[in-house]
């Protein structure tokens, strides 16, 4: 007898297709909708036997994993590869059938031996089956009451990353990402949440990977990266106490899930393609400027791209990963092993590494007892030797040659020959990088669980490098010229955390949910290093590895260094989350810390927080309102710290005074208090206030989230002028200023089209900040202003951001250009609005009396990102741009380099925008450019194939084209790499590393 259900008093029940005669089937719902009990056949008396069976999806697909319970005996089981399964039960016994994202369906068992099973996405909203990450434990992300956005590896970017955070640019409204060092396969990103939190603390968030607290994202590969859930405000991320300042990025790995083993290959392919931004003459050019008179510079008869000869041309990067999983409902593992190469566009820079990971969960004591098990190792060696010199070599009068006439290498006092380092020279690191963690889980009693989470993280490498007695920097050294330079060290980091928690669970008369948490933890870190080098090197055979040898440590000319520092953090917390009748939410966490970094007076600090939701679309009166799906209202209030602080700056420190004669006619070391004691020394603390808004509209198409945030962190730590006496020391490091933020920010995600072949999603997020210095003074140290962005280039310039007391951050204060006079010197405004010579204009960073201008602002007001996801049938199409806007840059190029001043080559736009200039280095806004640019960031074709056969899985192939095209104003360097985080952005350096265009080829193939 075939039976189809199609639906229950008007909700979606699952297909049950039976081959004999009558059962019963009940179909739960999840979520806060309760559930409900329906009778459907009569059940004739069956004996003890086994039932098999097997499970599809609601496309007809078979689906491996599914949880099979029967309810009466306990025994469990999960589907095969096939969706196949079997299990003993009797007649009127109940199976239970469950999978995430479906509605959960119970069986109770009649005559039938053998039963498939059609599965039905739950009738409940995304929002009901999303578990997201709030530290120490997940909600379902309708009971989240702050501000927490939620990625799963299914919205991560295509483009290889290099780093985790890679995976997520441009996805999270008001976290930034820099790549200040472009695509250096050596280098890391700037990261910044909401803004400005600290002058001189910590300003990158706390990474928390799979419950390790300071986890090293060195050890993520994009393919082990499960989700990743950005806590941004104070009452999210107050758990976490003082390392929680700039926010938290939780990060969850893949996981083994009980079934058959199943095997997955991902690999890529990429090359990068140089894409210059800044015009330079070439060398016919320069060449022709010279002969007619407008550059007074000396032809030296070569025509050298020296930049060109950096370039590493036939770079090609790899990835492979190749991970298996499986296992019971009892034991379940994952391991991954994933081998990448990166190359550079800069020769001798590249980046070589192995990454294994394992994972195992096991389940005991009749399913009371879970522990899980992560172990995860690196190995990496990096070239480190290229990489650099790129403002030198575009910089150089091109009619030189990187070669003597008879072929030798080049050198001269006045810069380097960067192309000849590149094979005179090594630079490189080996390291190796692990991370262990256990978390044994206990259930108790019903509803309480106990958890202990131990883990240990140890970081070990070294650095190393050689510099031929052939090489420039041999030939000109004075005391030991032509002889060779070795220097070698290492450096050892090792975190440990240990954290017990308990945790309640409860539901009271169908409307009270509780959700509670204790907790503590122990934190110890510990580093340590060393380094030598000699030099004086009468032969290259020994390179970095016989450092004995070198003639400069006979005569005491060596070098040598050690050292070693530690700190210890320990914290008391705890959390209730408290909903009633799924409409009310109240969330309140208090964690009482204390760290070993913070003065004798203030080892200990209380973090609370406090948030509020309402589920406005559960109200009887949004109950016909039919195109709103969900609402949700939240409020959150949270205290957090920064400290993010050297080891020991609180306490005093001895350091050496030099070496003098003493009357016994030795020479002995002094030592003497080289840092003032501050017992008062504590974290900064940051006060914030989050107002936000999640919905769901149109039947799901159309879903959001909106907040509102206002923080303020008091308390900044600085350096400042401590009286002598009673202090030994000019300065002390303590606890004075106020910084404040606040601003917006929305993420949209919109179902455009949703048909049978083709579906077009999209997604958009953008943000608005602001931050203002309102205090850095008090009664006894005052400093009225800070400045930052070195200018650098040519000529001795200074800063050019100064922050004044009140003041937003990120204000370029400089000169007020006026124009020129007729033979190309400066002019200027000075405070009275005349235009004046250089000379005449007053420089003092005094307001009162200043000639300088608030000429620009260096931060971006705005951010804004925007991905359209395209499906028809088979293929898949992804476009992601992103932004930011209305900002200005320093373009420093321009300063230095368009100025005939400059004894090298110049940009073109020296002889045509900068034509006028007949005078030295200025300083100006004349040199202010709005940085605002759109850039097209990814564009990824796949498709993915079907196959018969059961042996393959899946299987898809895709391109990605990456940085295709940035629609900008400005004229100097790429926008997107000039770093807009912290207190000094936005000034221009031709001397980064070069921007690239990416073309990447992929697989993905399941079996």
């Amino acid at each position: 007898m075939k039976i189809n259900l199609l639906k229950i008093t008007g909700l979606s029940a699952a297909i049950i297709l039976l081959n004999g005669p009558a059962f019963s089937m009940n179909s739960e719902l999840g979520g806060a909708r309760g559930f409900m009990n329906t009778d459907m056949l009569s059940m004739p008396i069956l004996k003890q036997g086994v039932i098999t069976g097997t499970v599809i999806d609601d496309k007809g697909q078979p689906v491996p994993g599914v949880g099979v319970r029967n309810q009466t005996s306990g025994k469990t089981t999960v589907t095969d590869a096939n969706g196949k399964f079997s299990i003993e039960a009797s007649t009127g016994q109940v199976i239970r059938i469950t999978y995430i994202g479906y509605d959960t369906q119970n069986i109770t068992v009649g005559s039938a031996t053998t039963v498939s099973v059609k599965l039905v996405p739950a009738a409940d909203t995304l929002e009901d089956v999303t578990v997201v990450g709030i530290g120490y434990g997940t909600l379902p992300q309708k009971e989240v009451s702050s501000a927490i956005t939620h990625i799963t590896s299914e919205d991560f970017r295509q483009s290889g990353s290099r780093n985790a955070l890679d995976l997520i640019q441009g996805k999270v409204a008001g976290l930034n990402i820099t790549r200040t060092s472009g695509s250096n396969p050596n280098s890391g990103v700037s990261v910044q949440l909401r803004g400005v939190v600290s002058v001189t603390g910590s300003t990158s968030p706390l990474f928390v990977i799979d419950g390790i607290p300071g986890g090293n994202p060195d050890l993520l590969q994009q393919d082990d990266i499960e989700s990743i859930d950005v806590l941004k405000d104070g009452s999210a991320a107050a758990i976490y106490g003082s390392t929680a300042n700039a926010g938290v990025i939780l990060i969850t790995t893949k996981k083994g899930k009980s079934g058959a083993p199943q095997f997955n290959y991902n690999a890529y392919v990429r090359h990068e393609v140089y894409n210059p931004f800044l015009q330079f003459l070439t060398p016919a050019e320069y060449k022709a400027r010279v002969a007619s008179g407008e550059i007074k510079q000396q032809n030296f008869g070569s025509e050298t791209n020296f930049v060109d000869e950096l370039v590493n041309k036939n770079n090609v990067s790899n990835n492979h990963n190749f991970n298996m999983s499986g296992g019971t409902d009892k034991t379940s593992y994952r391991a991954s092993f994933n081998y990448r190469e990166l190359q550079g566009i800069a020769k001798q820079n590249s980046r070589e590494e192995y990454t294994l990971r394992f994972n195992i969960n096991q389940t005991g004591l009749n399913d009371k007892l879970r522990i899980q098990a992560n172990l995860v190792t690196n190995f990496n060696k990096a070239n480190t030797l290229g990489g650099g010199g790129w403002e030198s070599e575009q910089t150089k009068n091109p009619t030189l040659s990187n070669f003597n006439p008879d072929g030798s290498y080049r050198f001269d006092l006045t810069s380097t020959n960067e192309y000849a380092r590149l094979f005179q020279e090594t630079s490189y690191r080996k390291q190796q990088t692990t991370s262990a963690d256990v978390k044994v889980d206990l259930d108790i009693i019903e509803g309480l669980k106990a958890s202990v989470f131990g883990s240990v993280q140890r970081d070990n490498g070294f650095d190393g490098g050689y510099r031929a007695k052939t090489s420039e920097n041999s030939v000109e050294n004075t005391d030991f010229p032509s002889g060779g330079y070795a220097g070698k060290s290492d450096f050892l980091n090792q975190n440990w955390a240990f954290e017990p928690t308990l945790t309640y669970n409860k539901v009271i008369a169908s409307k009270h949910s509780i959700n509670a948490l204790l907790g503590y933890s122990y934190r110890y870190g510990m580093s340590e290093n060393l380094s030598a080098n000699n030099r004086g090197f009468i032969n290259d055979l020994f390179h970095e590895d016989n450092l004995g040898q070198g003639a400069a440590l006979g005569v005491g000319k060596a070098g040598m260094g050690s050292g070693k520092s530690d700190n210890t953090l320990i914290a008391f917390f705890g959390r209730l989350n408290y909903v009633f009748d799924g409409k009310y939410i109240v969330n309140a966490t208090l964690r009482r810390e204390g760290s070993s970094r913070f003065g004798d007076n203030n080892k200990w600090g209380n973090f609370p927080a406090v948030s509020g939701a309402w589920n406005v679309s559960q109200e009887n009166f949004m109950k016909n309102v039919s195109w709103v799906n969900n609402v949700k209202l939240r409020v959150g209030y949270g205290e957090t710290g920064n400290s993010g602080f050297s080891n020991n700056a609180s306490r005093v420190t001895l350091g050496g005074g030099g070496r003098y004669l003493y009357p016994d006619g030795q020479y002995l070391e002094t030592y003497g208090p080289n840092r003032n004691p501050n017992p008062n020394l504590k974290w900064e603390t940051k006060i914030e206030t989050n107002i936000g808004l999640d919905f769901s509209l149109l039947k799901n198409r159309l879903t959001g989230q909106l907040d509102f945030f206002k923080r303020k962190t008091k308390d900044l730590l600085d350096t400042y002028t401590s009286p002598q006496p009673p202090f030994v020391q000019s300065g002390i490091y303590t606890n004075v200023g106020t910084l404040s933020s606040k601003g917006v920010e929305i993420a949209l995600s919109y179902a455009a089209v949703n048909k049978k072949d083709f579906n077009w999603n999209i997604d958009l997020t953008a943000s608005h900040i602001t931050n203002t210095l309102d205090a850095y003074s008090n009664d006894e140290y005052k400093i009225l202003f800070k400045t930052f962005g070195g200018i650098g280039g040519a000529g001795a310039l200074g800063d050019a951001i100064v922050t004044y007391e009140g003041g937003r951050v990120g204000e370029f204060w400089g000169k007020k250009f006026a124009g020129f006079t007729s033979d190309g010197k400066w002019l200027f405004y000075n405070r009275n609005g005349q235009a004046v010579p250089n000379a005449q204009i007053n420089n003092s960073r005094d307001k009162n009396v200043t000639d300088l201008q608030m000429i620009g602002n260096a931060i971006p007001k705005y951010y804004a990102s925007l991905a359209n996801n395209f499906t028809y049938k088979q293929f898949d199409l992804r476009v992601f741009l992103r932004g930011k806007f209305d900002y200005d840059i320093l373009n420093r190029n321009a300063l230095s380099y368009a100025n005939k001043t400059w004894s090298g080559n110049l940009l073109t736009s020296t002889f045509d925008k900068y034509s006028q200039i007949n005078d030295t280095y200025m300083y100006s806004d004349y040199y202010l450019e709005r940085g605002s640019y759109v850039k097209i960031d990814e564009v990824t074709l796949g498709y993915n194939f079907k196959f018969k056969t059961k042996l393959i899985r899946n299987m898809r192939i895709y391109a990605t084209g990456q940085n295709l095209a940035t629609i900008t104003g400005y004229t100097g360097s790429d926008p997107d790499f000039i770093n807009d985080t912290g207190l000094g952005p936005s000034v221009d350096n031709s001397g980064a590393y070069p921007s690239t265009r990416s073309f990447l080829f992929g697989l993905n193939v399941g079996f």
